[in-house]
């Protein structure tokens, strides 16, 4: 009897192992295909004709680092990415003379590096070219805050040195079709650039910051090479005699 019953015991034992590994291999053959769905759309990050949604999705986790400033587009945290969106406080008193102090939310979305721009060279050796989409999401119109303001825009170099838009030629860099700017209507957005004149190792790895007219700043990660679902409009936009 004793005998039987070990026998029995280990055929209850065999059994449990058996499902148990039953089981394991059927997570197993699962994940095979989760992984090939994940990766069954292919993508060519450097498009210049993709679209933002699709570059927001499957290419903005390797242009930069972070999920975002704070994660809710206020200050603090980890850098945004390029495409990321920050919800500011516009500027209370527009250089336009229009209504400010409104909700503005700001997008960086796309980098162009070029030696030549425009009809300008380059000082230190190269422009970083930034597409910028703001809006004024609400019933109340917005504008950027600027320098004299103490806000606007700073590249800020790998080895911490913060650097103003549009030094030496920068500023007459004005591509067709981003050459918003001033009070963005309430309910509307516009395009714009912001250009730096940088050296290659400034360039290399670097970030751009923007401060808010309440003063608080928020920062993007900037891809050491042309990137961004702007790209094809951004390069016809300087395209020309000048």
């Amino acid at each position: 009897m004793r005998v039987r019953a070990t026998a029995a015991t280990a055929a209850l034992l065999l059994a449990a192992l058996t499902a148990c590994g039953d089981g394991d291999g059927g997570a197993d053959s699962k994940a095979p295909a989760k992984a090939k769905a994940s990766a069954s759309k292919k993508v060519d990050c450097k498009d210049q004709n993709l679209d933002q949604g699709e570059w927001m999705k499957y290419c903005a986790d390797d242009a930069g680092d972070g999920s975002g400033t704070g994660g809710d587009g206020k200050g603090g945290g980890e850098d945004m990415k390029l495409g990321d969106t920050a919800s500011t406080i516009g500027s209370p008193s527009p250089a336009d003379g229009g209504n400010g102090g409104g909700e503005l939310e700001v997008t960086p979305t796309t980098v162009v590096y070029q030696k030549e721009a425009m009809g300008s060279v380059a000082a230190n050796g190269v422009y970083a070219i930034i597409t910028v989409k703001d809006k004024a999401p609400n019933a109340v119109s917005a504008a950027e805050s600027a320098p004299i303001e103490g806000g606007g825009w700073q590249w800020l170099a790998p080895d911490g040195q913060a650097l103003d838009e549009g030094e030496n030629e920068a500023s007459s860099i004005t591509p067709s079709g981003f050459t918003g700017g001033g009070s963005i209507p309430a309910g509307a957005y516009k395009w714009r650039t912001i250009a730096f004149d940088l050296t290659k190792a400034q360039a290399n790895g670097g970030a751009i910051m923007y401060t808010d007219g309440e003063g608080t700043t928020f920062r993007w990660k900037v891809p050491a090479t042309d990137s961004g679902p702007e790209l094809a409009a951004l390069k016809k936009g300087m395209e020309g005699n000048y």
